[in-house]
């Protein structure tokens, strides 16, 4: 089944079920995985603030206008958090890393992005938070939920439901482009291969991945991921040793080969370098 929910001329968001229980929603500004449960709905993720009304409108017409009891943040990025304050409107229960809510309750200056994100305020940011992980048992669905260490940021996490054999992965995974690597709140490219190597061992071959962005996916793609990390790790690595810039490096194409699957590497290539230069020592032979 799917439903499309267009709010105020906000643009459609599509609802799309994976199991009688288990959508995905799309259009919001990221990926947002709702459970739907016999008193109320489990959100992972929730777009963009200015995307609530719509997402609002869309999750009203799939769950019947069960309230949102439940709301994931996998990250602390605006794509990921703008639900926030509709959800704690609502007296719903936010959920995240412990470093995910110390983010949302300061300025973060994004330098390859060139802007400063603002605070939540306080009543939108996460009220539950953990270290490592947890389950939980909500619409019929048994969820795991834990953390993913350095990888696109320090405060990621991953929502696995058991019956359903889904797997979220916010942007740790990355479908279509180059993941990005956000050095400024500790994420780096060796980190983010860990991650994906975590997320492979705890799917199989018929797991639904719901990426941060895009279309769902599957185990091929997360290792075909790992692939690709390890490799560019490698050779970055190498030519960091030889003095090599990044500038010099994307001159050089050391992404070849992974382009014509992951886009331009510019920007995944510039943060890759800038997050490897904040772990030289444990590298070796940089400096």
């Amino acid at each position: 089944m799917s439903i499309a929910s267009d709010v105020f001329g906000q643009g459609a968001i599509q609802a799309d079920k994976l199991t009688d229980s288990v959508a995905i929603l799309q259009g919001a500004g990221s990926n947002v995985v709702a459970v739907i449960g016999a008193d109320g709905v489990l959100l992972a993720d929730g777009g963009l603030a200015e995307r609530s009304l719509a997402l609002e409108g869309t999750l009203h017409a799939l769950a019947a206008e069960r309230p949102v009891k439940l709301l994931f943040n996998t990250h602390w990025h605006p794509e990921q958090t703008g639900f926030n304050a509709a959800a704690a409107k609502a007296g719903a229960g936010i959920i995240a890393h412990e470093f995910t809510r110390e983010y949302l309750g300061v300025d973060m200056r994004l330098e390859w992005q060139n802007r400063t994100v603002q605070p939540l305020p306080k009543s939108s940011q996460p009220n539950q938070t953990f270290r490592t992980g947890g389950k939980l048992d909500f619409g019929g669905e048994t969820i795991e939920y834990g953390y993913l260490g350095q990888a696109h940021t320090d405060g990621d996490i991953f929502l696995l439901l058991h019956n359903a054999n889904v797997l979220v992965t916010g942007d740790v995974i990355s479908v279509g482009v180059y993941p990005i690597l956000d050095y400024v709140s500790n994420g780096w490219i060796r980190g983010m291969a860990n991650a994906v190597k975590t997320l492979i061992g705890m799917s199989n071959p018929q797991t639904r991945v719901i990426a941060g962005q895009g279309p769902v996916t599957d185990r091929a793609h997360m290792e075909k991921q790992y692939e690709m990390l390890t490799s560019v790790t490698d050779r970055i690595i190498k030519m960091m040793r030889m003095g090599y810039s990044a500038k010099e490096m994307l001159a050089e194409d050391v992404t070849k080969g992974y382009d014509q699957d992951w886009g331009d590497p510019a920007l995944f290539l510039r943060n890759a370098y800038r997050g490897l230069s904040g772990h030289v020592r444990e590298l070796g032979g940089i400096v």
